[in-house]
Protein backbone atom coordinates (compact mmCIF):
# COMPACT_ATOMS: atom_id res chain seq x y z
CA UNK A 1 0.00 0.00 0.00
CA UNK A 2 1.29 3.42 -0.97
CA UNK A 3 -0.47 6.40 0.54
CA UNK A 4 -0.99 9.18 -1.99
CA UNK A 5 -2.77 12.54 -1.99
CA UNK A 6 -3.29 13.09 -5.71
CA UNK A 7 -6.16 15.50 -6.27
CA UNK A 8 -6.25 16.55 -2.60
CA UNK A 9 -5.73 20.09 -1.34
CA UNK A 10 -4.04 20.59 2.02
CA UNK A 11 -3.56 23.61 4.26
CA UNK A 12 -0.61 23.48 6.65
CA UNK A 13 -0.28 26.35 9.12
CA UNK A 14 3.11 27.31 10.46
CA UNK A 15 4.64 25.50 7.50
CA UNK A 16 7.71 27.66 6.97
CA UNK A 17 9.93 25.75 9.37
CA UNK A 18 10.09 22.64 11.54
CA UNK A 19 7.18 20.26 11.65
CA UNK A 20 4.97 22.31 9.35
CA UNK A 21 7.65 22.43 6.68
CA UNK A 22 8.11 18.67 6.98
CA UNK A 23 4.34 18.08 6.65
CA UNK A 24 4.04 20.38 3.62
CA UNK A 25 6.98 18.85 1.76
CA UNK A 26 5.79 15.30 2.38
CA UNK A 27 2.22 16.03 1.29
CA UNK A 28 3.42 17.69 -1.92
CA UNK A 29 5.81 14.82 -2.63
CA UNK A 30 2.84 12.46 -2.48
CA UNK A 31 0.69 14.48 -4.86
CA UNK A 32 -1.17 17.01 -2.72
CA UNK A 33 -1.56 20.65 -3.63
CA UNK A 34 -0.46 22.60 -0.56
CA UNK A 35 -1.13 25.99 0.95
CA UNK A 36 2.04 26.80 2.86
CA UNK A 37 0.95 29.21 5.56
CA UNK A 38 3.53 30.98 7.68
CA UNK A 39 3.46 34.37 9.30
CA UNK A 40 7.23 34.47 9.36
CA UNK A 41 7.31 35.26 13.07
CA UNK A 42 9.97 34.31 15.58
CA UNK A 43 9.39 31.76 18.33
CA UNK A 44 7.70 34.34 20.56
CA UNK A 45 5.41 35.54 17.77
CA UNK A 46 7.33 38.71 16.92
CA UNK A 47 8.54 39.87 13.51
CA UNK A 48 7.04 39.11 10.15
CA UNK A 49 8.51 37.94 6.84
CA UNK A 50 7.28 35.83 3.94
CA UNK A 51 10.70 34.31 3.32
CA UNK A 52 10.05 31.05 5.18
CA UNK A 53 6.81 30.23 3.35
CA UNK A 54 8.31 31.28 0.01
CA UNK A 55 11.28 29.00 0.56
CA UNK A 56 9.09 25.96 1.17
CA UNK A 57 6.95 26.73 -1.88
CA UNK A 58 10.09 27.05 -4.00
CA UNK A 59 11.35 23.73 -2.67
CA UNK A 60 8.06 22.05 -3.55
CA UNK A 61 8.02 23.58 -7.02
CA UNK A 62 11.61 22.51 -7.68
CA UNK A 63 10.60 18.92 -6.88
CA UNK A 64 7.69 19.14 -9.33
CA UNK A 65 4.92 19.73 -6.80
CA UNK A 66 2.27 22.42 -6.52
CA UNK A 67 2.01 24.90 -3.66
CA UNK A 68 1.15 28.50 -2.86
CA UNK A 69 2.36 30.64 0.00
CA UNK A 70 0.15 32.44 2.50
CA UNK A 71 1.40 34.86 5.14
CA UNK A 72 -1.76 35.47 7.20
CA UNK A 73 -1.99 35.00 10.94
CA UNK A 74 -4.14 32.20 12.34
CA UNK A 75 -4.86 34.27 15.46
CA UNK A 76 -7.69 36.42 14.04
CA UNK A 77 -10.87 35.13 12.38
CA UNK A 78 -10.57 37.33 9.28
CA UNK A 79 -6.92 36.54 8.60
CA UNK A 80 -7.48 32.84 9.30
CA UNK A 81 -10.31 32.88 6.76
CA UNK A 82 -7.91 34.31 4.19
CA UNK A 83 -5.73 31.22 4.58
CA UNK A 84 -8.66 29.08 3.48
CA UNK A 85 -9.51 31.57 0.74
CA UNK A 86 -5.98 31.06 -0.62
CA UNK A 87 -6.71 27.35 -1.03
CA UNK A 88 -10.08 27.96 -2.67
CA UNK A 89 -8.69 30.57 -5.02
CA UNK A 90 -5.61 28.59 -6.04
CA UNK A 91 -6.98 25.05 -6.06
CA UNK A 92 -10.78 25.24 -5.80
CA UNK A 93 -11.32 23.27 -2.61
CA UNK A 94 -9.96 22.12 0.76
CA UNK A 95 -9.60 18.48 1.79
CA UNK A 96 -7.05 18.58 4.61
CA UNK A 97 -6.35 21.08 7.40
CA UNK A 98 -3.25 20.60 9.52
CA UNK A 99 -3.23 23.06 12.41
CA UNK A 100 0.44 23.35 13.30
CA UNK A 101 1.15 27.05 13.90
CA UNK A 102 2.29 27.99 17.38
CA UNK A 103 4.44 30.19 19.59
CA UNK A 104 5.99 29.97 23.05
CA UNK A 105 5.87 32.39 25.96
CA UNK A 106 7.29 30.14 28.69
CA UNK A 107 7.45 31.34 32.29
CA UNK A 108 6.38 30.03 35.66
CA UNK A 109 2.71 30.78 36.34
CA UNK A 110 3.66 33.19 39.13
CA UNK A 111 5.70 35.32 36.72
CA UNK A 112 3.62 34.92 33.57
CA UNK A 113 1.56 37.89 32.41
CA UNK A 114 -2.05 37.33 31.44
CA UNK A 115 -1.22 38.87 28.07
CA UNK A 116 1.30 36.10 27.41
CA UNK A 117 -1.16 33.48 28.61
CA UNK A 118 -3.90 34.79 26.34
CA UNK A 119 -1.67 35.13 23.27
CA UNK A 120 -0.49 31.52 23.41
CA UNK A 121 -4.10 30.32 23.71
CA UNK A 122 -5.09 32.59 20.83
CA UNK A 123 -2.44 31.24 18.45
CA UNK A 124 -2.56 27.53 19.32
CA UNK A 125 -6.18 26.97 20.32
CA UNK A 126 -8.19 29.78 18.77
CA UNK A 127 -6.00 29.76 15.66
CA UNK A 128 -6.85 26.10 15.08
CA UNK A 129 -10.52 26.87 15.65
CA UNK A 130 -10.52 29.84 13.25
CA UNK A 131 -8.83 28.01 10.37
CA UNK A 132 -10.92 24.87 10.80
CA UNK A 133 -14.11 26.90 11.06
CA UNK A 134 -13.32 28.63 7.76
CA UNK A 135 -12.57 25.32 6.01
CA UNK A 136 -15.48 23.38 7.50
CA UNK A 137 -18.19 24.44 4.99
CA UNK A 138 -16.11 23.32 1.99
CA UNK A 139 -15.38 19.94 3.57
CA UNK A 140 -18.96 19.48 4.72
CA UNK A 141 -20.32 20.29 1.25
CA UNK A 142 -18.12 17.69 -0.42
CA UNK A 143 -18.69 15.14 2.37
CA UNK A 144 -14.98 14.67 2.93
CA UNK A 145 -12.34 16.15 5.17
CA UNK A 146 -9.37 15.48 7.38
CA UNK A 147 -8.51 17.77 10.30
CA UNK A 148 -5.38 17.33 12.41
CA UNK A 149 -4.59 19.50 15.42
CA UNK A 150 -1.20 19.58 17.12
CA UNK A 151 -1.23 18.84 20.82
CA UNK A 152 1.74 18.15 23.08
CA UNK A 153 2.99 16.09 25.98
CA UNK A 154 2.75 19.32 27.98
CA UNK A 155 -0.99 19.44 27.33
CA UNK A 156 -1.51 15.74 27.97
CA UNK A 157 0.64 15.39 31.07
CA UNK A 158 1.69 18.89 32.20
CA UNK A 159 5.06 20.66 32.20
CA UNK A 160 6.64 23.24 34.49
CA UNK A 161 6.70 26.77 33.10
CA UNK A 162 4.13 26.09 30.40
CA UNK A 163 0.70 26.67 31.92
CA UNK A 164 -0.36 28.72 28.90
CA UNK A 165 1.00 26.26 26.36
CA UNK A 166 -0.32 23.24 28.25
CA UNK A 167 -3.78 24.78 28.57
CA UNK A 168 -3.89 25.47 24.83
CA UNK A 169 -2.68 22.01 23.91
CA UNK A 170 -5.12 20.29 26.26
CA UNK A 171 -7.91 22.48 24.89
CA UNK A 172 -7.09 21.31 21.39
CA UNK A 173 -7.74 17.71 22.43
CA UNK A 174 -11.20 18.63 23.71
CA UNK A 175 -11.88 20.60 20.53
CA UNK A 176 -10.79 17.67 18.38
CA UNK A 177 -12.88 15.14 20.32
CA UNK A 178 -16.04 17.21 19.91
CA UNK A 179 -15.20 17.90 16.25
CA UNK A 180 -14.93 14.14 15.73
CA UNK A 181 -18.55 13.77 16.83
CA UNK A 182 -19.85 16.54 14.57
CA UNK A 183 -17.78 15.53 11.56
CA UNK A 184 -18.72 11.85 11.57
CA UNK A 185 -21.88 12.16 9.47
CA UNK A 186 -20.02 14.28 6.90
CA UNK A 187 -17.02 11.95 6.53
CA UNK A 188 -14.78 14.51 8.22
CA UNK A 189 -12.24 12.87 10.50
CA UNK A 190 -10.57 14.80 13.32
CA UNK A 191 -7.42 13.65 15.08
CA UNK A 192 -4.47 15.04 17.02
CA UNK A 193 -0.75 14.56 16.71
CA UNK A 194 1.46 14.86 19.80
CA UNK A 195 4.92 15.17 18.24
CA UNK A 196 8.31 14.91 19.85
CA UNK A 197 10.56 16.50 17.25
CA UNK A 198 13.68 18.63 17.31
CA UNK A 199 12.31 21.93 16.11
CA UNK A 200 13.05 25.46 17.26
CA UNK A 201 10.41 24.98 19.98
CA UNK A 202 11.82 21.76 21.40
CA UNK A 203 15.37 23.04 21.02
CA UNK A 204 14.66 25.35 23.96
CA UNK A 205 14.20 22.41 26.35
CA UNK A 206 16.23 19.43 25.05
CA UNK A 207 19.90 18.76 24.37
CA UNK A 208 21.15 19.48 20.83
CA UNK A 209 22.57 15.95 20.66
CA UNK A 210 19.00 14.67 20.24
CA UNK A 211 18.48 16.43 16.90
CA UNK A 212 19.25 13.36 14.80
CA UNK A 213 17.00 11.09 16.88
CA UNK A 214 14.03 13.44 17.04
CA UNK A 215 13.49 13.99 13.34
CA UNK A 216 10.31 15.86 12.31
CA UNK A 217 9.76 13.31 9.55
CA UNK A 218 8.66 10.76 12.16
CA UNK A 219 5.75 12.92 13.32
CA UNK A 220 5.01 13.74 9.67
CA UNK A 221 4.57 10.04 8.93
CA UNK A 222 1.84 9.91 11.56
CA UNK A 223 0.20 13.10 10.33
CA UNK A 224 0.08 11.88 6.73
CA UNK A 225 -1.58 8.65 7.76
CA UNK A 226 -4.21 10.55 9.76
CA UNK A 227 -4.84 12.78 6.72
CA UNK A 228 -5.13 9.93 4.23
CA UNK A 229 -8.11 8.19 2.69
CA UNK A 230 -6.72 4.98 4.15
CA UNK A 231 -7.33 6.25 7.68
CA UNK A 232 -10.73 5.58 9.26
CA UNK A 233 -9.72 6.55 12.80
CA UNK A 234 -11.19 9.68 14.33
CA UNK A 235 -10.82 11.13 17.81
CA UNK A 236 -7.28 9.79 18.29
CA UNK A 237 -4.25 11.39 19.90
CA UNK A 238 -1.20 9.94 18.18
CA UNK A 239 2.13 10.39 19.92
CA UNK A 240 5.03 10.28 17.46
CA UNK A 241 8.76 10.73 17.89
CA UNK A 242 12.10 8.92 18.06
CA UNK A 243 10.73 6.33 15.60
CA UNK A 244 7.94 5.44 18.02
CA UNK A 245 4.17 5.73 17.65
CA UNK A 246 1.53 5.27 20.35
CA UNK A 247 -2.04 6.33 21.09
CA UNK A 248 -2.70 8.40 24.19
CA UNK A 249 -6.22 8.17 25.61
CA UNK A 250 -8.23 9.38 28.54
CA UNK A 251 -9.63 6.40 30.40
CA UNK A 252 -12.15 6.12 33.19
CA UNK A 253 -11.37 3.71 36.02
CA UNK A 254 -13.97 1.38 37.55
CA UNK A 255 -14.38 3.79 40.44
CA UNK A 256 -16.72 3.31 43.41
CA UNK A 257 -20.49 3.49 43.68
CA UNK A 258 -21.58 4.23 47.24
CA UNK A 259 -24.20 2.02 48.80
CA UNK A 260 -27.69 3.48 49.34
CA UNK A 261 -26.95 3.72 53.05
CA UNK A 262 -23.62 5.56 52.67
CA UNK A 263 -23.92 9.33 52.41
CA UNK A 264 -21.92 11.15 49.74
CA UNK A 265 -19.49 13.20 51.79
CA UNK A 266 -15.84 14.27 51.77
CA UNK A 267 -15.24 11.58 54.37
CA UNK A 268 -16.71 8.94 52.07
CA UNK A 269 -14.43 10.08 49.25
CA UNK A 270 -11.44 9.90 51.61
CA UNK A 271 -12.44 6.44 52.79
CA UNK A 272 -12.67 5.10 49.25
CA UNK A 273 -9.79 7.08 47.74
CA UNK A 274 -7.56 4.07 47.15
CA UNK A 275 -10.31 2.47 45.06
CA UNK A 276 -11.19 5.72 43.29
CA UNK A 277 -7.63 6.42 42.16
CA UNK A 278 -7.09 2.87 40.92
CA UNK A 279 -7.56 2.95 37.14
CA UNK A 280 -6.67 -0.71 36.56
CA UNK A 281 -9.17 -2.00 34.05
CA UNK A 282 -10.03 1.55 32.97
CA UNK A 283 -11.71 1.95 29.60
CA UNK A 284 -11.82 4.79 27.08
CA UNK A 285 -15.23 6.17 26.18
CA UNK A 286 -16.54 7.10 22.76
CA UNK A 287 -17.87 10.46 23.92
CA UNK A 288 -19.15 12.36 26.96
CA UNK A 289 -22.57 10.70 26.87
CA UNK A 290 -20.91 7.29 26.95
CA UNK A 291 -18.75 8.32 29.92
CA UNK A 292 -21.59 9.66 32.08
CA UNK A 293 -24.45 7.67 30.58
CA UNK A 294 -25.18 5.73 33.77
CA UNK A 295 -26.12 8.99 35.47
CA UNK A 296 -28.93 9.57 32.98
CA UNK A 297 -30.52 6.14 33.19
CA UNK A 298 -34.02 6.07 34.60
CA UNK A 299 -35.12 2.95 36.42
CA UNK A 300 -38.28 1.37 35.00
Amino acid sequence: MTIRFDGKVAIVTGAGTGLGRSHALALAARGAKVVVNDLGADLQGGGRTGAAADSVVAEIAKAGGKAVANYDSVAEPDSAARIVESALKAFGTVDIVINNAGILRDKSFDKMTLADFDLVLKVHLQGSVYVTKAAWPAMKEKNYGRVVVTTSAAGLYGNFGQTNYAAAKAGLVGFMLALKEEGAKHNILANAIAPVAFTRMLATVVAPQLEQRLRPEVATAGVLYLCSEDCSASGCVLEAGDNQFALARLVKGPGVKLSPTEAASPEAVAAHWAEIENIAGGQPHRNAMSAVGESFKVEA
